[in-house]
């Protein structure tokens, strides 16, 4: 073969790899990891997870994308993960409803929580409140009940949802205290708070996140917290167990889960990457801002804390009668 022939085969095969090359290269880059939010965009769990996400996916070396699939409680997003197969490139925000109270308040889901998922680790909680309208003149758990009992037709409560975390802390609430309450269902927490402002309806429990500001600017009042201790961002307001109503906590919370099947390795990378976003400056700082409580964990942690929930929660549902189906 001459020098010719040489040259002319070298860079037919230098131009065949050229064009070889770029696919390869294109095969070798990762698609994004698909983390799914069964709450529409913009609302406390969408930014939990657009902020966690953030910062796992610089640990990760991988772009984590949100997919808001609302609607039914939770439900429409946890069939969708449960029936995944894309094992390694799916997350899911399980909160109390989907782990919890869904259980209970429905006859028949599309996916069984304690078979479906495997636990990454918690997320965070939403310290509750119960807080009251401008017009119901008490300041103080005590003056509450005396003020309730004095209501001849009992007295409201407003919530985020039937089967939300705010209204189940109610049921628990009118089950504690044996006042005459009566639930007053809306369509998300925002439309529940402007009834509370407008003084529609007397009282609710609601998240720290949803009426922080109207507390700062006077515009609600916070009776109490369902919490064991005082919230830090909000010291001046006493727990209502401090006040009488011993034990009493309740909290909206989230936990992130992978479906099942998702192998081991695969599991613990993530967990690693959560714990790891969870301790960073700027989730911490944000998640200050909203008054929630970060819960960094292993997954065996998350799965004992849901199981614990669900049990609890379950009797509450239970003794208030609710059903969604």
């Amino acid at each position: 073969m001459n020098s010719k022939q040489t040259l002319r085969r070298t860079l037919l095969t230098l131009g065949a790899a050229a064009c070889v090359l770029p696919q390869l290269a294109l095969a070798q880059v990762s698609r994004p990891i698909e983390w799914v939010v069964g709450y529409p965009a913009g609302g406390g769990s969408d930014v939990v997870a657009r902020t966690v996400a953030d910062a796992m996916s610089k640990t990760l070396g991988e772009n984590i994308l949100i997919n808001n699939k609302p609607g039914a409680a939770t439900n429409i997003a946890a069939g969708y993960v449960a029936n995944s197969k894309d094992f390694g490139h799916i997350l899911f925000t399980a909160d109390f409803a989907t782990l919890a109270a869904n259980p209970w308040l429905f006859t028949k889901l599309p996916y069984n929580p304690e078979k479906d998922f495997v636990p990454v680790g918690m997320l965070a909680r939403f310290p509750l409140l119960l807080v009251v309208a401008p017009n119901v003149p008490v300041k103080n758990y005590q003056e509450f009940v005396a003020w309730a009992k004095s209501q001849p037709n009992g007295v409201s409560f407003a919530s985020a949802g039937i089967g939300s975390p705010h209204h189940l802390a109610g049921e628990l609430l009118r089950e504690r205290t044996g006042l005459k309450m009566q639930h007053v269902a809306y369509r998300g927490a925002a439309p529940a708070v402007q009834d509370l402002l407008g003084g529609q309806v007397p009282c609710a429990m609601m998240d720290t996140a949803t009426v922080q500001q109207y507390l700062a600017q006077g515009k609600l009042r916070a009776i109490g917290v369902a919490s064991p201790q005082r919230l830090k961002t909000l010291p001046e307001v006493p727990t209502l167990s401090e006040q009488g109503l011993k034990d009493f906590v309740a909290y909206a919370w989230q936990g992130l889960v992978v479906p099942a099947g998702t192998p081991p390795e695969t599991v613990a990378k993530f967990s690693k990457a959560l714990a790891a976003a969870l301790d960073s400056t700027h989730v911490k700082a944000r998640f200050q801002a909203l008054s929630l409580e970060a819960l960094p964990g292993t997954p065996q942690q998350m799965a004992d804390y849901t199981r614990a929930e669900r049990e609890r929660w379950g009797k509450v549902v239970k003794s208030a009668g609710v059903k969604l189906d």
